[in-house]
């Protein structure tokens, strides 16, 4: 079976239904996207792209960004092709 995480959160593919469920409830995570879960804020759709709940103001130089949501470590990627990328301990 396929897994991801979406926000923190892990799920797996189901391939007869072709959606993604979490796997703690069996909901629909495409159906039902939650908070970050680590920062508890859902992401920005309007405004201000340039603002993160968990890494704050990103600057106009970054391309990409990703806080980890408490799973896999943060980075931000820059237009220059540099790469930060967070150092720390993860949660289980």
């Amino acid at each position: 079976m396929t897994h991801a995480y979406f926000k923190g959160y892990k799920a797996e593919y189901d391939y007869d239904n072709q959606d993604w469920f979490y796997v703690d409830t069996g909901e629909s995570a495409t159906k039902n996207p939650r908070p970050c879960k680590r920062c508890g804020e859902h992401a920005i759709k309007e405004g201000n792209l340039k603002y993160d709940h968990c890494l704050g103001n990103l600057g106009d130089n970054v391309i990409s960004a990703c806080c980890g949501h408490g799973v896999k470590p943060g980075f931000i990627l820059f237009e220059d092709g540099r790469k930060f990328v967070e150092e720390k301990e993860l949660e289980e």
